[in-house]
């Protein structure tokens, strides 16, 4: 049996054999050959998810880096700069905005960025909005008023500037703010662990799941009745929308929508376990820290080993098997837990 490097040598003789210039030829031949197969294998390896992180390490290191101590807040605040951190240096960097190959001819690991970002960008316009602020008449944090629209610039931009540049520059905001978190002269920074403040964040986590359940299901393609205006008799909407509609997701993002809720899942595990710490005594008061735990438990779920070298579409109860109706079951799982958990903490 031929080895890997047999068969380039093969290719290699073979391109020099039909392309005229003799040396030239066969020189240009081989480094276009090692550049695909070094593309190649870069590219697997870029394409491989992060692992999990401990949030209340990571805030201990962040704190000790600092000359301070981990305060309430503090694990939530480290749970959001490791998120992007990770997006930022993982192997490869971050590829959605890449332009050259590898990076360019990567589908998985930028949707995996993307489904990542936006639920960072989600923690930190609730961190800027009420987690920062005792009420709705308070002054915003600046560095949090700073990081969180550099946090939603586009994920698409290559240069001038650069979509890294701008997370780097929201990431060093959140870590000024985290530093000021423990600063006992530096009063104006604060973190409130308020069960309306919870509740307040898993709204958008909720509508977030929500929509990614639907897209996921929509794989197979689904007719389903028109219920935008159900629940009010006097309810009206801009234009007249059909009563029953075709909802299919195209074949072609099929695989972008499954690792958009991989990634989206990864960074919620992180940031609902840093929400357990800084959350402690209103789970507690509730009774709820066990309801967030079997959230945190069906997300860990999605993150299982895919066997197959591609996202399979069976239909339903087909013989193919169909990984999007697989992620959808335990994020619509995870999004009821969630609705039941916004429930508990609303409760007196």
């Amino acid at each position: 049996m031929n080895t890997l490097s047999d068969t380039i040598a093969d290719w290699r003789d073979m391109l020099a054999e039909r392309l005229p210039g003799g040396g030239l030829a066969r020189g240009i031949g081989v480094l276009l050959g090692v550049y695909l197969l070094v593309a190649l294998l870069l590219g697997m390896y870029w394409s491989v998810a992060p692992v999990a992180f401990d949030v209340e390490e990571h805030a201990a290191e962040l704190a000790a880096r600092d000359g301070g101590e981990v305060v309430r807040g503090s694990v939530t605040t480290a749970a959001l700069i490791g998120v992007v951190d990770t997006l930022l240096d993982k192997p490869g960097g971050f590829i959605r905005n890449d332009r050259f190959p590898p990076g360019v001819w990567l589908d998985n690991m930028p949707n995996w960025e993307y489904g990542a970002l936006i639920q960072s960008r989600d923690l930190a316009r609730a961190l800027r909005e009420v987690l920062s602020r005792s009420q709705s008449q308070s002054t915003e944090d600046p560095d949090l008023a700073r990081a969180e629209p550099i946090l939603n610039f586009s994920a698409d931009s290559w240069v001038l500037p650069a979509s890294e540049s701008e997370y780097r520059s929201a990431r060093d905001h959140m870590h000024s703010y985290l530093r000021r978190l423990s600063d006992p002269g530096a009063t104006e920074a604060q973190f409130y662990a308020r069960a309306d403040n919870l509740r307040y964040w898993l709204s958008t986590v909720e509508t977030r799941l929500g929509s990614l359940s639907q897209r996921l299901s929509a794989s197979v393609g689904q007719v389903r009745v028109n219920t935008d205006l159900a629940g009010e008799a006097g309810a009206t909407q801009s234009t007249r929308a059909p009563d029953q509609q075709v909802v299919r997701t195209p074949w072609t993002e099929i695989d972008d929508v499954f690792y958009e809720a991989r990634g989206t899942a990864w960074a919620l595990i992180q940031f609902l376990k840093a929400a357990e710490v800084d959350f402690a005594d209103v789970l507690a008061k509730k009774n709820a820290r066990v309801s967030l735990r079997q959230i945190i438990r069906e997300l860990e779920a999605t993150q299982d080993l895919v066997w197959s070298p591609v996202i399979l579409n069976g239909s339903g109860f087909g013989f193919l098997a169909n990984h999007s109706l697989v992620m959808a079951s335990y994020i619509s799982r995870a999004n009821a837990a969630i609705i039941d958990l916004r429930e508990l903490l609303a409760q007196g």
